[in-house]
């Protein structure tokens, strides 16, 4: 019992000690970095709040206001580090494992240098429409790392920035397109029901003017006619506007007596197979 409150003694006077040496350096280093905190986060507002008023793209807005801040918050810590220690080895260290670390990780860098791409030459933006991967949803955020969508249904999709440099990705800016067909019989008025389709699709609200639908015969097939029709919606309502056209153009159809063909079925009969 009296050996372990000697060491608490000692760890005691250790620690009184360094803080009377010290004090002075502890309290400026913190000052320092509390200067740094404050003077970092208010910058990134101003800086925000500047882009805004220049009606600067959200991406480059954040990308630089919060590069700003990182680069303050590096020399405040840089600086209060000083208060204890000679930098110079340190940051020499720093460089050495830094370019060890590169080796490391190789992925989470290309995504950081797929990311600075992306901001800096701007193939999309925040609230833009994309098809990546397979994947269709609106911009909702541009980091150097990794770039999320939102899909109609909240979902959030994060993709990482090195899957979308140097691939083939479609923006569709804040829409996206629905392209479909359907069939009438050969004997039925092909530009009647066009006309009806333009009709239905036009009187939903949502549906995009410009680029205005597009209706016409896309083909002929097995005494059919088969009738294509293209327009954009919404990608944030796209399901929901898509499902209110189709039902527009079936109640259309239905009110101006235009019926839609039956796919034809070929049946063959086999007779039994003869023994041998």
């Amino acid at each position: 019992m009296e050996e372990e409150m000697q060491q608490i003694q000692a760890h005691t006077e250790f620690v009184v000690q360094f803080l009377v040496e010290n004090g002075s350096k502890i309290i400026s280093a913190l000052i320092i970095v509390g200067i740094g905190w404050f003077f970092s986060g208010w910058l990134k507002g101003f800086l925000l709040k500047r882009f805004e008023k220049r009606n600067l793209d959200p991406t480059l807005s954040r990308f630089f206001a919060g590069s700003a801040r990182v680069m303050i918050l590096a020399i405040g810590l840089t600086f209060a580090v000083a208060k204890f220690y000679n930098i110079a080895p340190l940051i020499a260290g720093l460089g050495a494992i830094a370019f060890g670390a590169t080796l490391a990780i190789q992925g989470p860098i290309s995504n950081y240098g797929a990311g600075l791409a992306i901001i800096l030459t701007r193939p999309f933006v925040v609230h833009d429409t994309i098809l990546v991967q397979g994947q269709y949803g609106v911009v909702h955020e541009v980091s150097l790392g990794v770039t999320r969508l939102i899909t109609e249904d909240n979902e959030v999709i994060t993709i990482p920035n090195k899957l979308i440099m140097g691939e083939i990705f479609t923006n569709s800016r804040a829409c996206r397109i629905v392209e479909a067909t359907l069939s009438i019989p050969a004997d039925a008025d092909a530009q009647r029901a066009c006309q009806v389709m333009t009709e239905a699709i036009g009187s939903i609200e949502g549906v995009a003017g410009d680029p205005a639908p597009m209706i016409g015969i896309d083909e002929f097939r097995e005494g059919t006619i088969r009738i294509g029709y293209r327009y954009w919606l919404p990608t944030e309502r796209y399901h929901a506007l898509r499902f209110q056209v189709n039902g527009a153009i079936d109640a259309a159809f239905r009110a101006a007596g235009i019926p839609l063909a039956i796919p034809p079925y070929e049946v063959r009969m086999r007779g039994p197979e003869s023994k041998a």
